[in-house]
């Protein structure tokens, strides 16, 4: 008889206590391989692969996409048997049908198998496996509505659902167990192709999902333009307009929503005026709470002063004509940074308010701001006053892909000392940004155009930028910040500044 076990959405790290279901990776139904990455979860941090530690059939899905679960709430459970046996730790015995954290089922609290001893593969946070992961495959369905190991283990999971009064699982919930609902795996034809009633929707933006989801649009009969067919934002605007102009002109067209779809309103208006909340959580949660401790904890002040960036852009343009990698602007600009802080390290330390003590660090975990589709994150680079221009060109260009891909790692997103704000990149010349705590301070640049500035005594049209430096007044007074930010102008103005600390 095969064993049901469940798994458990683990600590992700970094003091998470919960995460957003993006997208599911298996139905249920499939067969899973001990390490097989199974949802691809958000948190306040980044995008995640939560991989399963064990081998076996699918037999439940905890929580549709979109919905937060904390830590320690189930994710699916995994029917262990003769056939579907799992290698490594996921092998644990145990009772038949168990399932739980305390200790009785074979899981802890993490939703890892108790008594593990090997080595681990794929690991998060305290639990992980040996196997590597292999290819997931769909089990043959027989006259009934299923495999006879999903069968089985379907009504030992509703058995155990109405024991234990959970609720959430997918396409059962509420279920008795004299009655066993068949799973309708019949295809529905959209746009030409395939795509099963249940199961992910290949949909990985929460953008595009939230869009949706506010104009009643059903992406599961909706065709992706993307790879594999992959949804992309077109693809809902496009349904949205030919809806939006089928009903103006009171044509027909084959509908790809399961509710009347009207035309969308004027941005940033409902369409019957009502007002609309939108929750705080996932990396916007995040951002929000940080942003108000800021306020909060830090007294930050700021300074700014405008510079001449013309040799700043001639001495980058004769870099890169000379071969070898393209040196970014905003790695020169890092490269000021970290020999600006050299000289005023008060600006690379963190106030311990325990301890009424000022930490000055004796390291630079040079933050960047990357606006991305999921929001405001801060990439850290590493030990950046050990680096080269074109090391700090090559990471901030890996960190910055990442960013955009929501790959970032926790350990990435987290330790920056100083943090350098481009804000130029929207258009604008000057900001106060607000320090990222627990940091002491963080350097803004604008947008570089031409303006009229006396140059050797004449006047002239250069290249300028405005830099503004927003500081904590507690590790240091307004001399020390505005001597950072003079030196970092007098760099930008006069690069062979820069010869004398390196």
């Amino acid at each position: 008889m095969a064993q049901v076990l469940e798994f458990r959405l683990p600590d992700l790290g970094e003091g998470l206590t919960e995460a957003e279901i993006v997208r599911w990776l298996v139905e249920v139904g499939d067969v899973v391989a001990v390490d097989q990455p199974v949802v691809e979860v958000e948190t306040a941090k980044a995008m995640v692969e939560v991989p399963c530690p064990y081998g076996g059939v699918v037999t439940a899905r905890f929580g549709d996409e979109g919905a937060e679960l904390p830590v320690g709430a189930p994710l699916l459970t995994v029917a262990v048997g003769e056939s579907a046996a799992p290698s490594g730790p996921a092998a644990a015995s145990g009772s038949g049908g168990t399932r739980g954290v305390d200790g009785s089922g074979g899981v802890d609290g993490t939703g890892a198998p108790a008594g593990s001893g090997d080595g681990s593969g794929k690991v998060l946070v305290g639990y992980g496996t040996a196997e590597p992961p292999a290819r997931r495959r769909r089990v043959r369905p027989v006259p009934g509505g299923g495999s006879a190991v999903t069968t089985a283990a379907r009504a030992t999971t509703i058995r155990d659902s109405g024991a234990s009064g959970t609720s959430g699982t997918s396409g059962n919930s509420g279920a008795s167990e004299d009655s066993v609902p068949a799973v309708d795996e019949s295809p529905v034809a959209v746009g030409g192709a395939s795509r099963p009633v249940d199961g992910p929707v290949p949909v990985i933006s929460p953008l595009v999902r939230r869009l949706a989801r506010e104009h009643g649009l059903d992406l599961r009969r909706l065709p992706g333009s993307g790879p594999d067919g992959l949804i992309l934002r077109a693809d809902v605007e496009e349904a949205l307009r030919r809806t939006g102009e089928a009903a103006s002109s009171g044509a027909s067209v084959p509908s790809v929503s399961a509710e009347p779809v009207v035309a969308a309103p004027p941005a940033g208006l409902s369409a019957t005026g009502a007002e609309t909340r939108v929750p705080l959580k996932g990396v916007r949660g995040a951002v929000a709470d940080k942003l108000s401790r800021s306020r909060r904890e830090i007294p930050d002040a700021t300074c700014w002063v405008d510079a001449d960036a013309t040799e700043l852009l001639r001495a980058r343009q004769a870099m890169n004509a000379a071969g070898a990698p393209k040196i970014s602007l905003l790695a020169l600009l890092a490269r000021i940074c970290t020999a600006a802080l050299a000289r005023y390290p008060e600006l690379n330390s963190r106030v311990d308010t325990e301890a009424r003590e000022i930490v000055r660090l004796g390291h630079v975990h040079l933050g960047f701001a990357a606006q991305t589709d999921r929001g405001l994150v801060v990439p850290v680079v590493r030990d950046a006053h050990a680096r080269g221009a074109e090391a700090l060109t090559a990471e901030f260009a890996r960190l910055t892909e990442a960013a955009r891909t929501g790959a970032l790692t926790p350990g990435e997103l987290t330790g920056g000392t100083f943090t350098l704000n481009n804000y130029g990149v929207f258009g604008v010349d000057g900001s106060t940004p607000i320090i990222n705590h627990p940091e002491a301070a963080m350097l803004g640049v604008g947008r570089i155009v031409p303006k009229p500035w006396v140059h050797e005594g004449e006047l002239a049209v250069r290249q300028v930028v405005q830099l503004s430096l927003t500081f904590d007044h507690r590790v240091c007074d307004g001399g020390t910040a505005g001597g950072f930010l003079r030196y970092v102008a007098d760099c930008v103005e006069q690069p062979a500044v820069l010869l004398r600390t390196l």
